[in-house]
């Protein structure tokens, strides 16, 4: 089993509680427009980290993190990116990156929305955890945490940081 802290959209902005919030967790995901690498290089001295870049990244994370991110985790296909969408209406390429990964779990960012919903088109979960810095419209900053263990995704908490 592994537990998943999953954030988005810091640009150049860590809460100080995430810290907490995370300080359980086996491996932290970032879903894109990470802002700086000084933040990136705090949350990967504090946990395991996975990222992808997005829009708002410079060359220096786009150099260190993918666009697209395909892997497994305790037999869970995950695909993470920025800009994905959400069921019914996805960004390009993405329909196509579903049909060939096939992943049980896609994870986007970039919207600002925390949104969690089934896609039974394509079988998976699809996860954003809205945004947890403070430039954008969001009004709260909100992480994602959960679990995984023999191919099932599990005890989902929505977590909303303090102003």
């Amino acid at each position: 089993m592994k537990k998943i802290g999953l954030m988005s959209d810091t640009h150049s902005y860590l809460h100080p509680d995430v810290f907490k919030y995370f300080d359980q967790v086996d491996e932290i995901w970032h879903a894109g427009d990470i802002g700086n690498v000084e933040l990136a290089d705090k949350l990967e001295a504090f946990k395991p980290f996975r990222a992808v870049y997005g829009n708002v990244d410079g060359a220096d994370l786009r150099v260190r993190y993918p666009l697209n991110l395909h892997f497994e985790l305790e037999q869970v296909k995950v695909f993470m990116t920025h800009i994905g969408g959400y069921p019914g209406k996805y960004a390009p390429g993405v329909r196509e990156a579903l049909r060939e990964h096939k992943p049980a779990l896609f994870i986007c960012g970039h919207s600002h929305i925390l949104k969690v919903m089934p896609d039974p088109a394509y079988h998976l979960l699809h996860m954003n955890p809205g945004a947890c810095g403070i430039q954008g419209w969001h009004k709260v900053k909100t992480l994602l945490r959960f679990e995984l263990s023999a191919g099932k995704i599990s005890n989902l908490e929505v977590i909303e940081l303090p102003k």
